[in-house]
């Protein structure tokens, strides 16, 4: 993906964060459930996270912040924010927000693993 293309999906990504949610009234969660893929062995793990806890991937780790979905729909469009680490970068691989309507919309770009977020965790069980 391009840098124009990167920045115009973040754009928009803002505005519906912006303008799609800012209308409803949302929760605040307890954490996330993400899901990741290793492309190489083909094996996922689902990793559900207190907001601020860690969870490894291969040489990822996964580090989730706060997650908010639409009240009184737990089960609808949650929105995480999400940093990745890679063991062979200096920078994260990817901090922002995960859409779970739109996992591809801003995604982590990383040529071995794919994370994206299925919802909010909305109890501490």
């Amino acid at each position: 993906m391009t840098r124009a293309a990167g920045g115009a999906l973040a754009v928009l990504a803002a505005w519906l964060l912006g303008a799609g949610l800012a209308a409803q009234d949302l929760t605040r969660a307890s954490g996330v459930v993400l899901r990741g893929l290793d492309k190489v062995t083909g094996q996922t793990l689902d990793m559900e996270l207190p907001e601020g806890g860690s969870a490894r991937l291969g040489r990822l780790t996964v580090i989730a912040g706060e997650c908010r979905y639409p009240s009184g729909a737990p089960a609808s469009n949650a929105y995480a924010w999400v940093t990745i680490l890679d063991d062979l970068a200096p920078a994260p691989v990817f901090q922002g927000w995960m859409i779970a309507q739109a996992p591809a919309l801003n995604a982590l770009d990383h040529a071995r693993y794919d994370v994206w977020l299925i919802a909010c965790r909305t109890s501490d069980g």
